[in-house]
C-alpha cells in the first residue's frame, strides 16, 4: 500500500475532469514522497521488532504467554485476552471512537478480518449513526410515521454509501432536485426563470464566462475565497448574495460560511460531469437542470440493522460509553479513560460533564467513574475539536495545530409544520408574477409551463433582509423524502428550518416567529464550516498525522461534509490498519478511483490494485455507469427507476398513509 508507482489504467485519463483530479492528486503525491519513504523505513524496523518478539516467544513458548498488564477494566482484557494468538499472528486490539458513518464503516471492514483484528466500537450516545438518524412522526398529521434528520439524501456518486445500504438490506429512492432561493423580487429557482435573473441577465452571462475561466486556470483560483472571486468579476452585491452563494450553501451545508468557501468548490459544482450538482451551467439562467439525487432509507433502522450485523461479525459494540481522555500513546499502544453513560429514552444522551462549553450547557453523569482500558490502535471518528480535547494529555504540537485549524458553528434545526412561517419567508409555489417566459433571448415557456404543474421545492434558502450576506436554510421534507405520499396538502407538510451560527448571527434569527405549537423537535448541531482555511491548514496535512502514535482519524471533515466521504474515511482507516478494500468496489472503477485519491490525499499513499485481469470481471464491474468516468452508481442499494417506492412499501406496512 505504500507503493507510489502509478501503475494502471486509473491514470490513463480522458477528458478535462479526470486530468484535473489527477493533477491535484499528483501534487499531493510529489509532496508526500519523502514522507512515504520514511514510513517504509519505520515499517521495516517495526517488522524487524515483530520478528524478534516472535522468536523470543517461540523460544519459551509453552502455551502460557503472559498477557499485557492493565490499570483497569479487567473485563475487557478477559474478553480480548490482550493480544491474542491465531495461527502465530497477532490480533490487533482496535478501538473505534464514534459510531457514525465513519466509525461503522471502519469497524465493518476491520471485522471482515476476524483473525487480524479485535474491534471495539464505542459511542457516548445510545444509538448508531451519528448525525444520521430518524425521528418519529404522527402519520395522521403528516402522512408518514418517520423522518430522516440530519442526513436526508445524496447523489449517485455515493457508491460506497449505497453499497453499504445493499449489504444491510436497504436501498435509496430517486428524486429530481428542485430548489427555491429567495423571496418575492429576490426569488429564483432551477425549475423556471424568474424576474430576478432577467434583471441580472448580463451578470448571468458573466457568471457563465467566469466559471469557464476559473475552470481553465483552476490551480490559480483553487483556494481563493468566493467572496473575493465575485468582487474580482464585479458582480453586484444582490447577484453575489442571492444567486452565487446559495448555490453552494445548501449543497455542502456551509451555511453562513459560504463566502469563505474556496472557489474550486463552486467551480466544480458547475463544471464537473461526475459530482457537479449544477452541471452543465446555463449561460441564460445560471442553472436549469433538475439534479438527479437519491433520498435515503430510514436511517435509524438502517444503522440499527448494521449494528446488529457488526455484532454478528464479532465487533464489540458499546453504546452509552464515552471516551473521556487518551492518556497514553506510545510503543506499547494506547491507553484511554472511559465512562458509562446513562441512556435517555430517545438515545440522544446529552453531553456529559467531561464536555466543556457545549451549546446546550448540559453536564450529564457528573458522578460517572472513569475506568482505564488499553488497545493497540485507536481510530477517532469524531469532530476535530472533540479529538483535540480527548488527546489533550498526549497531543503533539502538529496535531494541535492541524486539528485546531478547523472551524465550527453551532446551528439549530427546527422541525415543524408552521405553514404560515413558510409562506411569509419562502416561495413554496409557482408564481406567474415572478416568472419570465423569455430570458437573454431564449424562449422559456416550456420551463414555466412545467413549473406551473410540477414546482415542488425541496431545498429552500432565504437571505435576511437586514444582511443579504447571511441566510437561513430550509427543507420541505414532504416534497423531498420518499416515505411521504406524493400529494399532501401544504398544511400537512413537514419542514426543517435551520438557523445558522448562533454565536455570530443569532441576532438575525426569526426562530421566535415559528408557532411553538407547530414545532415537532429542535436539534442543535456543531457544524463544520467549509472555510478556505480548512483546505489550506487541515485537509492537506492530515497525512502527517495518520498512523502516528497508533492513531488515525476518520470523518467527513477530513475532506468535505458528506456521508459518502465519511464512509470512505472509515474504509481508509481500516485499510491503513491492514484490512482489504472490498473486491466488488475495486471492480467499480469510479468507487475505486475515488477511494484511491482520498487515500492518497489523506494518508499520503497510493492503494495498489489487487485485482488481476481475470478477477476484474465479477460483481461490481457493471456498477459504474452513466459517463466515461462511471460516476452514476447502478449497483444494489439504490432504486433508480421508481420514485417514492419507500412510501408504497410503508403503506403496506401501515407506516404511511395511502393519501391525505
Amino acid at each position: 500500500m505504500t507503493q507510489l508507482t502509478v501503475d494502471d489504467d486509473a491514470w490513463r485519463c480522458r477528458g478535462r475532469e479526470t486530468r484535473g483530479e489527477v493533477f491535484f492528486a499528483l501534487l499531493a503525491l510529489l509532496f508526500t514522497s519523502a514522507h512515504c519513504v520514511r514510513r517504509k523505513t519505520r515499517g521495516a524496523l517495526r517488522a524487524q521488532e515483530l520478528l524478534q518478539r516472535r522468536a523470543m516467544s517461540a523460544e519459551g513458548s509453552n502455551g502460557n504467554r503472559p498477557l499485557p498488564q492493565s490499570n483497569g477494566s479487567p473485563t475487557r482484557f478477559n474478553m480480548a485476552k490482550g493480544v491474542e494468538e491465531n495461527g502465530g499472528e497477532r490480533r490487533k486490539r482496535v478501538l473505534v471512537v464514534g459510531a457514525g458513518a465513519a466509525g461503522m464503516s471502519c469497524a465493518h471492514h476491520l471485522a471482515a478480518h476476524p483473525s487480524k483484528f479485535d474491534v471495539t466500537l464505542v459511542d457516548a450516545v445510545d444509538y448508531c449513526g451519528g448525525q444520521a438518524y430518524s425521528i418519529p412522526l404522527d402519520k395522521s398529521k403528516t402522512g408518514a410515521s418517520w423522518l430522516n434528520q440530519g442526513v436526508q439524501g445524496g447523489a449517485y456518486i455515493f457508491h460506497h454509501t449505497m453499497t453499504m445500504f445493499a449489504r444491510n438490506g436497504y436501498q435509496a429512492d430517486p428524486v429530481n432536485l428542485q430548489v427555491s432561493f429567495g423571496k418575492d423580487e429576490h426569488f429564483w429557482t432551477n425549475v423556471y426563470p424568474t424576474k430576478l435573473l432577467a434583471k441580472h441577465a448580463s451578470e448571468v452571462k458573466r457568471f457563465f464566462t467566469m466559471i469557464k475561466v476559473v475552470r481553465m486556470f483552476e490551480v490559480l483560483f483553487a483556494l481563493l475565497p468566493i467572496k473575493y472571486l465575485v468582487k474580482m468579476w464585479r458582480f453586484s452585491e444582490e447577484f453575489a448574495n442571492i444567486v452565487a452563494l446559495p448555490m453552494i450553501a445548501l449543497f455542502l451545508g456551509t451555511g453562513n460560511y459560504a463566502p469563505e468557501v474556496p472557489t474550486m468548490v463552486l467551480e466544480r459544482l458547475c463544471t464537473s460531469p461526475t459530482y457537479g450538482m449544477w452541471y452543465p451551467p446555463d449561460k441564460n439562467s445560471v442553472a436549469s437542470n433538475l439534479p438527479p439525487m437519491v433520498v435515503f432509507p430510514n436511517f435509524s433502522e438502517f444503522y440499527d440493522t448494521w449494528r446488529k450485523n457488526l455484532i454478528k461479525q464479532g465487533v464489540n459494540v458499546r453504546l452509552s460509553t464515552e471516551v473521556t481522555r487518551v492518556t497514553r500513546r506510545d510503543k506499547n499502544g494506547v491507553q484511554v479513560k472511559i465512562i458509562s453513560r446513562t441512556p435517555v429514552k430517545d438515545g440522544h444522551n446529552p453531553d456529559s460533564a467531561w464536555v466543556p462549553n457545549n451549546v446546550e450547557g448540559s453536564k450529564a453523569d457528573p458522578n460517572a467513574v472513569e475506568t482505564t482500558e488499553e488497545y493497540d490502535e485507536i481510530v477517532l471518528c469524531v469532530l476535530t475539536d472533540t479529538a483535540k480535547r480527548l488527546l489533550a494529555p498526549t497531543i503533539t504540537g502538529l496535531e494541535s495545530k492541524v486539528l485546531g485549524s478547523a472551524k465550527f458553528a453551532n446551528d439549530i434545526t427546527v422541525t415543524h409544520q408552521d405553514t404560515e412561517y413558510m409562506k411569509r419567508h419562502y416561495e413554496n409555489f409557482y408564481s406567474e408574477d415572478l416568472a419570465v417566459r423569455e430570458i437573454n433571448g431564449q424562449d422559456a415557456s416550456s420551463r414555466c409551463d412545467y413549473g406551473k404543474e410540477n414546482f415542488k421545492p425541496m431545498y429552500l434558502i432565504r437571505m435576511y433582509p437586514k444582511d443579504l450576506t447571511k441566510l437561513e436554510m430550509c427543507f420541505d421534507c414532504t416534497n423531498y423524502q420518499a416515505q411521504f405520499p406524493p400529494k399532501v396538502p401544504f398544511e400537512n407538510h413537514v419542514f426543517q428550518t435551520i438557523f445558522l451560527n448562533k454565536e455570530r448571527d443569532s441576532h438575525l434569527w426569526t426562530l421566535d416567529e415559528i408557532d411553538e405549537s407547530k414545532i415537532i423537535r429542535k436539534d442543535w448541531w456543531h457544524q463544520l464550516c467549509h472555510s478556505w482555511t480548512h483546505y489550506a491548514f487541515v485537509v492537506p496535512w492530515m497525512w502527517l498525522l495518520q498512523g502516528k502514535r497508533h492513531t488515525r482519524w476518520a470523518a467527513s471533515w477530513t475532506m468535505v461534509n458528506a456521508h459518502e466521504v465519511a464512509c470512505m474515511s472509515g474504509i481508509a482507516a481500516a485499510v491503513d490498519l491492514g484490512a482489504d478494500y472490498p473486491e466488488d468496489l475495486e471492480r467499480d472503477k469510479f468507487a475505486f478511483l475515488a477511494f484511491r485519491l482520498y487515500y492518497l490525499l489523506v494518508y499520503g499513499r497510493w492503494y495498489k490494485r489487487r485485482a488481476t485481469k481475470a478477477s476484474k470481471e465479477g460483481q461490481g464491474a457493471n456498477w459504474a455507469t452513466g459517463n466515461e468516468y462511471g460516476s452514476v452508481y447502478a449497483g444494489p442499494g439504490v432504486n433508480s427507476t421508481e420514485e417514492r417506492r419507500m412510501w408504497r412499501e410503508d403503506v403496506k406496512l401501515g407506516r404511511s398513509l395511502q393519501k391525505m
